[in-house]
């Protein structure tokens, strides 16, 4: 007796199957390990833009550093740019948040009698440890960039790069 077969047979699909299972299971750990090294350069990369941002800042408006990040926001569209809306970041950088990490800006080095703000200090965090990144960054008005893989990082730790 003759069976005209057509299509597959369940065991040609059960193979099908646990061939796509295993190379995802190669595939994806790879592409999450890339992911997060694209967040944590661009982590690197926005903080050199803030900081950049900051010095330019500083030089263009009286009073020294800014005093939120918001401030280095774009103005509204149609309106100059002013010291609360100074135009030197993107409005996603200035929003405290990007590409998985956490921007955390706090004026330092306040001089109350002049109305100047003499330094900071700017932290990237990863949004979920371990998903988003896997290292912490912190900068200053010094622009070096220092990383710590278990905590927030600080002016302690070894700079990126090191």
């Amino acid at each position: 007796m003759r069976h005209d077969q057509q299509g597959f047979s369940l065991i040609e699909l059960l193979i099908v199957v646990a061939i796509i299972l295993i190379i995802a299971a190669i595939a994806i750990p790879n592409f999450m390990r890339s992911r997060i090294a694209a967040n944590q350069a661009s982590a690197i990369e926005s903080l050199r833009v803030i900081s950049t941002a900051e010095v330019t800042y500083s030089t263009t408006y009286p009073g020294g550093f800014s005093s939120s990040l918001s401030m280095l926001a774009p103005p509204p569209t149609g309106q100059q740019t002013t010291s609360t809306a100074a135009g030197l970041v993107d409005e996603v950088l200035a929003g405290g948040y990007k590409s998985g990490y956490s921007f955390f800006y706090t004026p330092t080095l306040i001089d109350a009698a002049n109305a100047t703000t003499n330094g900071y200090t700017l932290l990237a965090n990863p949004s979920t440890y371990g998903q988003t990144g896997s290292m912490y960054y912190y900068t200053d008005q010094s622009f070096v960039i220092t990383a710590n893989q278990t905590q927030p990082a600080a002016s302690t730790d070894s700079a990126v790069g090191d």
